[in-house]
């Protein structure tokens, strides 16, 4: 079978204090980092465990998981894993990046997040260009925020080319079309967040192909829909993967709507699905010259 996987543990804590992020320089006690630890730890022997299937994994922390060695060290032995097709975290790049050189970069991706002001713009370049010169597939994002615009251009203008710069629509922003057009500018994909996508009654890869499981190994079809499924370690949500469509109004969030049968995202983004990396050419033709209508849609998740 093969299987998407988007892992969210108990970790909240960050590094960094974003305005627009509720879990801005969360610090969780030692208990909570030791649980956090266990049941990544747990969740790392299932997925090595599972060599008769195919799978492909996401981890989206609500805080910063690469500061964290536990999160270091399973990314790094689950990319070595033949039976793992891809594996993936969200992160601010606040961590070092030796480390990777014990991982196997074929399956090993990064989705990186830049937050001006919380970090110099000098010290996240150095990073992701060692990150190029490495070899390791990553994508690079911004909050379109109009004070981070200046920053999101220079950082388009000074990242190797070759590098996917993508742009999340801001919570609760509104673009018309001539904020939109600056920013697809930088992100001709940027159609796809700049509102959200209508999904009540839509076939959806949630579910059936891609689950999300907590700490606790609590299965649901993904993060925002809190139905659940079954356990991931006594194996019951097995029998409940199936074809469904989804129950939201709406998807906001690339990690969900990416999923949705409806939008051409698996195209888009053939390879690179879990880490926002595009298929080449990344820029398509339409007829505004952005790729996409202008009536695309979302994401608000950072």
């Amino acid at each position: 079978m093969d299987l998407t996987v988007l892992y969210r543990g108990p970790l909240a804590s960050c590094d960094y204090d974003c305005p627009y992020c509720p879990f801005a320089k969360r610090r969780d006690s030692r208990e909570q980092l030791r649980a956090d630890r266990a049941a990544l730890e747990r969740f790392t022997h299932w997925a090595t465990e599972q060599t008769g299937d195919r799978l492909s994994l996401l981890f989206t922390p609500w805080g910063e998981g690469l500061v964290r060695s536990w999160y270091r060290r399973a990314l790094t032995e689950l990319s070595h894993r033949p039976h793992i097709r891809r594996v993936v975290i969200q992160t601010n790049l606040s961590c070092r990046t030796d480390w990777l050189a014990d991982a196997d970069l074929g399956t090993l991706a990064l989705w990186c997040t830049y937050h001006p002001g919380q970090t110099p713009y000098d010290r996240f370049l150095a990073k992701s260009h060692e990150l190029a010169r490495l070899g390791v597939r990553f994508s690079v994002g911004v909050v379109g925020l109009s004070e981070h615009l200046e920053a999101a251009r220079r950082l388009r203008a000074e990242l190797p080319e070759q590098v996917y710069l993508w742009v999340n629509a801001a919570e609760g922003r509104t673009y018309d079309d001539a904020e939109a057009d600056v920013w697809t500018a930088l992100d001709p994909l940027f159609g796809y967040s700049r509102r959200p996508h209508a999904s009540a009654g839509l076939p959806c890869r949630t579910g059936e192909s891609v689950i999300s499981v907590d700490g606790e190994g609590t299965v649901r079809r993904c993060h925002f829909v809190r139905t659940e499924l079954g356990n991931l370690y006594d194996g019951s949500y097995r029998q409940a993967l199936a074809p469904r469509a989804c129950p939201l109004t709406s998807c906001d969030c690339h990690i969900g709507y990416v999923h949705l049968e409806t939008l051409p995202l698996y195209d888009v983004f053939a390879g690179g699905v879990l880490e926002r990396v595009p298929a080449p050419p990344a820029r398509r033709e339409s007829d505004d010259g952005t790729g996409l209508p202008r009536d695309s849609a979302a994401s608000r998740c950072p």
